[in-house]
């Protein structure tokens, strides 16, 4: 049974194709090896004791995934933003590492370039990270401030022309591999949210360091760490958007960065539910395949349920997307509901594997250490719970925005310019 079909109302022929396109990639060069690569993650130092990583990103540069909802005319794929939820969903089936490339480079950072920035920015920095000649990170949470993402305490001073940097970010994505930070500092510590800026940093530029985090639970295979900014000088030019309008480039880019997420939990729930139904069928107990035991048929009508309604909620909100419609609500409440249930499917078809499911002979527990995180970063389970019931009862309202993400338009998209 095809569990990725009859969306046919959000989809068309080219979604399918791109389906199977990274299907084939992630089930052919990264799907062999991943057992490996999380197993040798779990020790690994830095990016050098990770070869795969530079090698599996230059791929998906190769396959334009990276730049999978850029317009052509920046060297992006050209595709609509239902493209970027079915290539998360399908990567995150094969690991999450996969999936949270795609949430920092693409996501968070490169439809915020896209968002907010001038054309010069635009050629500059967006066009070569759609094409994937450079990897971009994006460095909001820090040691002592994550949900109260006001509470930040890097600063950004002005000096001429310049801004000079400093502070430190922590658990960032591609840390110790990014060319590229969108960084967010306070150039007036007194105004609270109203107080932070944007800017993106270049590895190169001197002050700029990073370190690995070590024991993580989960997406081992990937590369988390700090960013440390000692007096970085950076110029006007690299400014995002206008000085204390980062707090708002922030949020935007988190409405991107969900969806992303809640994407790539539904492929989460999806291999879960794959991984059970053959087990299942597989596995005897009593003289009969365990899937005929209507215990483990509850479980695993359980998934269908989530996997669905997973499904359903993210195409909504990359619909609303394409048509230039606030979507954070909608994305914020699919984000909750896909993330809580992929941790529940994975835990599920640990049950089913029974004793089996405890060891990494069988995938179905690196699912289950990999889904908790996407229950924590990028707005916590309980922020997504208020967040749900402030819009409903009319506490929360959609701010002005000087720049809105674009509404997807074919002509533009697919033009070269």
């Amino acid at each position: 049974m095809d569990l990725t079909a009859n969306y046919d109302m959000f989809l068309g022929p080219e979604h399918e194709m791109l389906r199977q396109t990274v299907r084939n990639f992630a089930e052919r060069e990264v799907a062999p090896h991943i057992r490996e690569w999380d197993r040798s993650g779990a020790a690994a130092e830095g990016p050098e004791d990770r070869p795969h990583l530079r090698s599996v990103l230059k791929r998906m540069g190769e396959l334009g995934l990276l730049g999978i909802c850029i317009p052509q005319r920046y060297s992006g794929a050209g595709m609509d933003y239902l493209a970027l939820a079915v290539v998360c969903e399908e990567l995150e089936r094969v690991d999450s590492f996969l999936r949270v490339v795609m949430s920092v480079h693409t996501g968070l950072n490169s439809l915020s370039i896209f968002q907010w920035g001038t054309e010069e920015q635009k050629q500059r920095f967006l066009v070569p990270q759609a094409r994937g000649e450079k990897l971009a990170a994006f460095c909001l949470t820090e040691p002592n401030s994550g949900t109260d993402a006001a509470a930040m305490q890097a600063t950004a001073r002005r000096d001429g022309e310049d801004y000079i940097l400093n502070g430190e970010k922590i658990w960032i994505s591609l840390a110790d591999l990014a060319d590229n930070f969108l960084v967010f500092a306070k150039t007036d510590p007194g105004a609270g949210p109203r107080g932070i800026t944007a800017f993106i940093v270049e590895r190169s530029m001197p002050g700029v360091s990073s370190y690995p985090i070590h024991g993580k639970l989960g997406v081992r295979a990937g590369n988390t760490g700090g960013v440390v900014f000692n007096d970085v000088r950076v110029p006007r030019s690299h400014r995002l958007g206008e000085e204390g309008e980062g707090f708002k480039i922030a949020m935007a880019a988190l409405d991107n960065g969900r969806y992303t997420v809640a994407a790539g939990a539904t492929g989460l729930i999806q291999a879960s539910l794959e991984a059970s139904i053959r087990y299942a069928r597989e596995r005897q107990t009593f003289g009969i395949p365990i899937a005929e035991h209507q215990l483990v048929k509850r479980m695993i009508s359980h998934m269908v349920r989530k996997l669905d309604t997973s499904r359903l909620l993210v195409y909504r909100a990359g619909w609303m997307k394409n048509k230039g419609i606030r979507n954070t609500r909608e994305t914020t409440l699919a984000k909750w509901h896909a993330t809580v249930s992929s941790f529940e499917a994975a835990d599920d078809a640990i049950q089913i594997h029974g004793a089996y499911g405890y060891a990494d002979e069988y995938p179905v527990e690196r699912y289950l250490r990999n889904a908790r995180g996407a229950i924590i970063y990028e707005g916590t389970r309980e922020l997504q719970e208020l967040l749900q019931a402030d819009f409903v009862m009319g506490y929360r309202k959609y701010p002005n925005l000087r720049c809105e993400l674009p509404a997807y338009d074919p002509d533009f998209w697919e033009s070269d310019g």
